[in-house]
């Protein structure tokens, strides 16, 4: 009996070491980890218990997602964003003692935004800011807790049902007031969608619902998003939309399968028959004009856009893996950007290392400040600029064939149809 339960132990023993979860680590804790950007107040100073942490956090004005780290090898990691479907992979990561205190601090950056995380870590848990660098003094504080899984936390047994199409109006009663289609998937609590407007979407949004209560959060590293909303006894949706610190507005919405929105093709019109024409500096210094040799003779893409648009660089991608997939040599690609910085030399610094990040081998221009009336009178060819991005289709003359505002990104169901119509328009034009 002695040997069988001595045999026993060891079984079991060596059974429990299979599984044992690897925990050698040099820098930060692998695996899943909470974050929270903090829109409301400064950060808690004391770590305090893990615990005690999570129930302070408070769905109101507390922005939550969730990330994962991930180790390439024993010293070097990288980290993955999660929102819904969406998985942002950041490679540009600095770990090390910080000497003015002495703490190990983490710097995360999105380069291709022009953004940073810079926090200091200590025992599972990171504090410190998400900063902007193109918003003068512009931080929001940070915290992220190692091994939390749950985006929200709220727990109820009787919730709400919001999957389906919703027919919304942010901005109420004000002069900027404007439509957009709400779209939710449910499963069990955990809700993921997006809100569509006619200039883009609010990218992956996740969250649940608790309740009679609506919570969807997204984080990209450029655009900080949070949706609050409570579902009234008439069936409505009310709610609050917080971007960042500094913008906050209201929002309802009613069940509505048959609401559309005004088409993309249909916001932004040419005021003139001439061709299009205009010059810009590239990201080298060198001026670049539509009516260069190497342009003679080719169908142009003009993508207006700014390094700092989440939905701008949904549209880069999908141009760069349309043209791979259908690569034509009567088709020229050229991208403006309007930046956020009044500094020109920031400005091309920004869009140098958004052309090299992504690796466009098209130009990039500089098309000057991002502010909508000034972006205007550079493409005086145009009504108006009013969403980044904004694509010009021109024909080999270079005139004017269509104009789309905006951009429905992998978030929303027109991403396939705009897909589709990209191609018919080219496939119209080559005839």
């Amino acid at each position: 009996m002695r040997l069988v339960y001595i045999f026993f132990i060891f079984i079991v023993v060596t059974s429990l070491s299979c599984v044992a979860p690897n925990s050698t680590f040099q820098k930060i804790p692998p695996g899943i980890w909470r974050g929270v950007l903090l829109l409301d107040r400064t950060p808690v100073q004391k770590y305090g218990d893990d615990r005690d942490i999570v129930k302070k956090f408070e769905v109101d004005s507390e922005l939550p997602f969730n990330f994962e780290v991930v180790y390439d090898n024993d010293s070097t990691f990288h980290i993955v964003i999660h929102n819904a479907d969406e998985r942002i992979k950041i490679q540009d990561i600095t770990f090390g003692t910080d000497k003015a205190t002495a703490k190990d601090t983490i710097i995360i950056e999105f380069p291709v935004y022009d953004t940073k995380i810079q926090a200091i870590y200590e025992d599972g848990v990171m504090e410190g800011d998400w900063i902007v660098n193109y918003k003068e003094n512009y931080r929001i504080p940070f915290k992220a807790i190692h091994g939390v899984a749950d985006r929200y936390s709220v727990v109820s047994d009787q919730n709400i049902n919001v999957e389906g199409k919703w027919k919304c109006t942010f901005e109420i009663g004000t002069e900027d007031e404007y439509k957009a289609v709400g779209i939710f998937k449910q499963k069990g609590d955990i809700v993921t969608g997006t809100f569509l407007t006619v200039t883009g979407d609010y990218r992956f949004l996740e969250g649940k619902v608790s309740g009679s209560k609506l919570y969807l959060s997204a984080f990209d590293g450029a655009h900080a998003f949070l949706f609050n909303g409570k579902v009234m006894e008439d069936g409505s949706l009310s709610g609050t939309f917080r971007s960042g610190s500094q913008y906050s507005t209201n929002w309802e919405g009613v069940r509505d399968d048959t609401f559309s929105l005004t088409d993309s093709y249909d916001l932004t019109k040419s005021v003139s028959d001439r061709p299009i024409a205009f010059s810009f500096l590239n990201t080298e210094a060198n001026t670049v004009s539509i009516g260069d040799q190497k342009y003679n003779n080719k169908i142009k893409i003009i993508q207006i856009m700014g390094t700092w648009c989440p939905n701008c660089m949904d549209e880069t991608v999908f141009l760069q893996e349309y043209f791979m997939k259908n690569p034509s040599e009567d088709v020229a690609v050229i991208t403006i950007g309007f930046e956020r910085y009044k500094d020109q030399s920031k400005s091309m610094a920004a869009l140098k290392k958004f052309k090299d990040k992504m690796k466009i081998s098209h130009e990039v221009l500089y098309g000057g400040y991002y502010d909508k009336k000034q972006a205007s009178q550079m493409m005086p060819m145009l009504d108006k600029i009013m969403s980044y991005p904004t694509l010009i289709i021109t024909d080999k003359n270079n005139q004017i064939v269509k104009i789309h505002t905006g951009f429905s990104g992998p978030a929303t169901p027109g991403y396939q149809k705009f897909t589709q119509e990209f191609s018919q328009i080219l496939s119209a034009i080559k005839k």
